[in-house]
């Protein structure tokens, strides 16, 4: 997976248990769950702006790229890195 969903290192540092943001955000424990753990495989922008309203945070808080190993590149000859033009 390439990205990453830090949710529960935002909670962590704003002291908000799954219960309540779940309340503040509208979204079900189980879903909160799911995206907390790092499962979801997508995440609605409503969801993701209610969460970061709730958490008074950026949505670059809560997710992360970061690049799979088999996508990497720039060993043995192989073009890699950022540089795309």
């Amino acid at each position: 997976m390439s990205i990453i969903i830090n949710l529960d290192i935002m909670m962590a540092r704003r002291k908000k248990g799954l219960t309540e943001l779940a309340g503040e955000v509208d979204i079900t424990l189980a879903n909160l769950s799911i995206l907390k753990n790092n499962k979801a495989k997508a995440v609605r922008l409503s969801t993701l702006n209610a969460i970061c309203r709730a958490l008074d945070c950026q949505p670059g808080d809560i997710l992360q790229y970061v690049e799979d190993e088999e996508e990497g590149g720039g060993e043995n000859g192989e073009e890699g890195g950022t540089d795309h033009g």
